[in-house]
């Protein structure tokens, strides 16, 4: 199958990037043409257009910044949807509006795969990000061989727009991590720990995450350094608290976690890296939270290998 690939930016150029390091039939298209430059000197093919990407290729990948950004790209694509076509949005975005999309690509006799992926930009460069798909048994069986070499753990979590319900609640759960984890660092710091001891208290302790044994090595390090930015956060954690107002949720935790980031976009800009939200504590005390012996960059421990379908454990058991 060939594939088309829409979106070479920090995350989308890793995914892509791994497709074609495998021996994908690979075509690229980007709003910067020295991205596309570089893919096609390593052998990918160049389309000028996404509606050229939907009529020569099988299946089109869509990794892009915004709902409005997927909405752009589609109204190009749609005239060359015919069936047999798949698109596959691999960006972050709404649940309603993946749906809505998929539903243009469905009547057209195409199939629709919400599929974004999670684990950090390391991870994508390594494939060894984990991957969400929302689909059709059918279709999902379709691109996996796509999925697992892009990835290392795929989960087929349902029909369209639930990967996209899944993906901003792990984005909401990591965000409470961070916020949480800038806050002990500065307590630590504060009361007079050493911070490289602090941090391995956390990692061998009920208190870990994979958002303390990564990012906080890149905040300790001093670089901040993930390639995400305080904007996107905003936009993830808005997106999870649209799919709890639909769904008649309360939430008390989000609706200050945005008003945190709010302030660090005010204080800093919307591009600041996320992590330096703990710069708010740091402005706020007076204290430097960095030690000696982290590294500048998120580092992705486990080599690459073949992915592979996650099974949930209680259709295991069953």
């Amino acid at each position: 199958m060939r594939v088309g690939f829409i979106g070479l930016g920090n995350v989308g150029g890793k995914l892509s990037g791994s497709l074609l390091r495998n021996g994908i039939d690979l075509s690229v298209h980007d709003l910067n043409p020295d991205l596309v430059d570089g893919f096609v000197s390593q052998g990918a093919k160049a389309a000028k257009s996404p509606a050229q990407l939907m009529r020569d290729c099988d299946a089109v990948i869509t990794c892009l910044p915004s709902p409005a950004a997927s909405d752009a790209v589609m109204q190009e694509m749609l005239p060359e949807v015919a069936p047999g076509k798949i698109w596959m949005e691999m960006s972050t975005t709404d649940e309603a509006e993946v749906k809505r999309l998929g539903a243009m690509v469905i009547e057209r006799g195409g199939a629709a795969v919400d599929c974004p992926v999670s684990g950090g930009c390391h991870r994508a460069a390594t494939g060894n990000i984990s991957i969400f798909a929302g689909c059709d048994r059918e279709t999902f069986e379709r691109i996996l061989p796509f999925l697992t070499t892009m990835g290392r753990r795929v989960l087929h979590t349902g029909d369209l727009g639930s990967a996209s319900v899944l993906k901003v609640l792990t984005n909401y759960l990591a965000t409470a991590n961070l916020i949480t984890c800038a806050e002990a660092l500065v307590t630590a710091k504060a009361a007079g720990m050493d911070l490289g001891t602090t941090y391995e208290a956390i990692k061998i302790s009920s208190g870990t995450s994979f958002v303390h044994e990564t990012e906080s090595q890149v905040i300790l390090n001093g670089s901040r350094d993930i390639s995400f930015t305080m904007d996107l956060v905003k936009k993830d954690i808005g997106l999870f608290q649209e799919v709890a107002d639909r769904a008649g949720v309360p939430l008390e935790m989000n609706p200050v976690m945005i008003k945190i980031f709010e302030d660090g976009i005010e204080r800093y800009g919307d591009r600041e890296l996320s992590p330096n939200i703990i710069k708010r504590l740091e402005d706020a005390t007076g204290l430097d939270i960095r030690a000696p012996g982290f590294p500048p960059e998120m580092q992705d421990d486990e080599p690459e290998e073949p992915g592979y379908e996650v099974i949930p454990q209680n259709r295991q058991n069953a």
